[in-house]
């Protein structure tokens, strides 16, 4: 028998097994949305008792995971048409395989997480001359300097931004903004009744403590207007929007609802030519 291999993670970082078992359960279907070898093969090599997840883990947030990959895809596939040496950045990407599926051959990618996560990234993923690795906090822009960009830039963040503070993020937007711009931002955002139903439907029940909880909401993107952050929205829209197909009717009512209320949904915002001067915020 093959030794498997230890994670040795804080709670926060655990939770980056969750979308990687999520991806490994769809793409073991007869009919997957999508397919993620890679995920197959490290969830079988991580000493991690996955069946807790399959008993605690409900069918609609498992989707979920999936349909967010689905929609960011799609989103750097659309950037990469227009720019094809564009350069990604993975925000906070646990064992994220987003390049795999989108690799056009010619872009440039980064995937940042904290040290302890790329160090166990790099058990099961390699970088190539294309793909690299930056182990840093994201909330430290020196990994700004690490960035090499041709001809635009996208970040994305899956999962990610609301384990954060308001005001960290409000203040790593405003660096990137001014670092970066016209570069191009796609994430995931929950209203702060998605927050709540997270951290009490999936973060309590499969053991986490509070160090794990989401903490950023909103209630919709045009409020990231007032952090000082000159931007235009490319899109907005409820993460199971066109997604429901194949669902249960239980499951599309939940999926019905939160879109309804906005539960959970995707931003896709493009930095400023400029960072905004006093008088703009006033």
């Amino acid at each position: 028998m093959t030794a498997k291999t230890a994670i040795e993670l804080g709670n926060v970082q655990i939770t980056l097994l969750l979308p990687l078992w999520g991806r490994a359960v769809e793409t073991e279907k007869a009919k997957p949305l999508l397919k993620d070898e890679t995920a197959v093969r490290i969830i079988h090599q991580v000493d991690y008792d996955f069946s807790r997840l399959a008993q605690t883990v409900h069918d609609i947030t498992r989707f979920e995971w999936i349909v967010r990959c689905i929609h960011i895809d799609r989103t750097i596939r659309a950037f990469l048409a227009k720019h094809p040496e564009g350069t990604i950045v993975n925000v906070g990407s646990g064992l994220d395989t987003t390049f795999d599926r989108v690799d056009n051959g010619t872009l440039t990618w980064y995937d940042l997480d904290l040290p302890d996560v790329i160090d166990l990234r790099r058990k099961f993923i390699h970088e190539n001359d294309r793909s690299r690795f930056i182990a840093c906090s994201f909330l430290d822009e020196s990994w700004f300097r690490e960035i090499r960009v041709k001809e635009n830039i996208l970040f994305m963040a899956a999962g990610v931004l609301y384990y954060l503070e308001e005001g960290q993020l409000k203040a790593m937007m405003k660096k990137m903004a001014s670092a970066f711009p016209g570069g191009e931002f796609v994430f995931d955002a929950c209203s702060a009744v998605g927050v709540k139903t997270a951290n009490e439907q999936l973060i309590k029940k499969i053991g986490l403590d509070e160090s794990s909880y989401l903490k950023w909401a909103i209630q919709r993107a045009d409020q990231l207007r007032g952090w000082g952050v000159e931007f235009e929205f490319i899109e907005e829209y409820p993460m199971f929007k066109h997604m429901k197909k194949g669902l249960t009717l239980r499951n599309k009512l939940i999926a019905t609802l939160s879109d309804h209320y906005k539960m959970m949904y995707m931003i896709h915002l493009k930095f400023g030519s400029r960072f905004p001067s006093h008088n703009d915020l006033h």
